[in-house]
């Protein structure tokens, strides 16, 4: 948005006096709980979701997994078509984004909070498409809109993106333990939590209006101009491989808990230890890039994350304790990811796609993509091991392919990243001066 870029204080960092007033006066905690809900609609939902209809409705893991990833088929054509709608949105955008968060919050409620008026594979298939239709659209426009808040700086990029993804990491957290909290409290601990998510949306929807009224007049980009630069290509593609080992880890993690750590209980406690270690690390890596470069911090992070899976692999039966340490560094270093490649490649749309529609909507894409590919590949290959999701005793060979799946394949994945990396100059989008 023109004429409403970023301050650019020396101190960047949103811990100390200054930084936090100023962050205030440009209404940053607005876009901190945005990023809450969204957040809370996009991960969480791929961790609890085939879980609870499997476990309630006895619905097959390998139906499920087939219609996230028919989902994300129907993304490759969704989300470049949002991608142009947002970046063509003018009057009434506050009303018609708006409109996309009640129709967010409406599909959580019927997806957990409402028992399915038809067949429970079909109502999951119905709600979920609804619920990630709404959060395409909204995280599409949400990260376009940065662009212009961000300002040309791209200091003004990761100091935005330190906001925006510790309070999209905090969502995960609340998310994440909400459910486990609530089994002691209620009878329906997934219902409570669709009716705090949709309290939560209309006040997030609410502290975000005054920004959607601000626009950024500039003629839309094509995909094609985007696809074409070989930056913002090689950025996709490295968001692409780099989401991976999250979209495996996430989509097993309850049955690894469960099944092969044998801790019944712990999910709900070792989820937030993960994102609470990815928010608090996100405002330390943003400092770090600033001081070292991107590149040079997202390969340590990187490797940290191996070494992290890597030892996950010898993990067994009582081992939550060191599993528990394993989740604050492998969270550590998702911090990274998460805070430092949204901001690259934002800084990059603002100089070849200055609306950021059409960018996002293939942003959006590529990430989606790998959870819906993890949960067809993974699911079935799991139950065809033998594995049965709540069953006292899974045959050893299922369990076998559970910890090879959740460790061994996001660190051959992850080294593929850090190769990509390696191998790509970032330097018109690095975070140094």
């Amino acid at each position: 948005m023109e004429g409403r870029d970023l301050p650019q204080p020396a101190d960047t960092t949103p811990g100390r006096d200054q930084p936090v007033k100023q962050a205030l006066k440009d209404r940053l905690p607005a876009y901190s709980l945005f990023a809450a809900i969204l957040s809370g609609a996009g991960l969480p939902i791929y961790i609890y979701a085939p879980k609870y209809y499997a476990d309630t409705y006895g619905v097959s893991l390998t139906a499920l997994g087939t219609i996230l990833f028919a989902l994300r088929l129907f993304d490759v054509v969704q989300d470049p078509v949002l991608g142009w709608i947002s970046e063509r949105l003018r009057r009434g955008k506050a009303i018609i984004i708006s409109a996309g968060a009640v129709l967010l919050a409406i599909s959580m409620l019927g997806l957990f909070g409402v028992a399915p008026p038809i067949s429970p594979l079909w109502w999951f298939g119905i709600t979920i498409t609804g619920l990630f239709s709404a959060f395409s659209f909204l995280t599409i426009n949400f990260y376009a809109q940065g662009i212009g808040k961000a300002g040309p700086q791209a200091d003004g990029h990761v100091r935005l993106a330190a906001w925006r993804e510790s309070g999209a990491l905090l969502g995960v957290c609340l998310a994440a333990i909400a459910p486990t909290l609530l089994m002691g409290m209620t009878d329906n601990a997934f219902a409570t939590f669709a009716w705090g998510f949709v309290a939560i949306t209309a006040l997030a929807t609410l502290f975000m209006w005054p920004e959607w009224k601000t626009t950024v007049e500039r003629e839309p980009s094509q995909i094609r101009d985007i696809l074409s630069d070989k930056l913002a290509r090689r950025l996709l593609i490295l968001a692409l491989i780099n989401a991976a080992p999250l979209a495996v880890s996430s989509t097993l993690f309850l049955f690894f808990v469960d099944s092969r750590l044998d801790a019944p209980g712990w999910e709900g406690p070792l989820l937030v230890l993960f994102f609470l270690a990815a928010a608090l690390s996100s405002p330390v890596w943003s400092k770090l890039a600033q001081s070292f470069g991107a590149k040079r911090v997202l390969l340590t992070a990187m490797v940290l994350a191996v070494l992290s899976f890597g030892y996950t692999l010898t993990l067994g039966a009582g081992d939550a304790v060191p599993f528990a340490v394993v989740c604050v560094l492998s969270g550590a270093t998702i911090g990274a990811d998460l805070t430092l490649l949204p901001a690259l490649f934002a800084r990059r749309m603002s100089e070849i796609s200055p609306n950021g529609g059409q960018g996002f909507g293939l942003w959006s894409l590529v990430n989606k993509f790998t959870l819906a590919l993890a949960a067809a590949v993974l699911l079935p290959l799991l139950e065809q091991s033998g594995f049965r999701t709540g069953a006292e005793d899974n045959p050893q060979e299922a369990l076998t392919r559970l910890t090879l799946l959740y460790a061994l394949v996001p660190s051959v994945l992850k080294l593929v990243a850090i190769g990509l990396l390696a191998a790509t100059s970032l330097d018109s989008t690095d975070t140094r001066d």
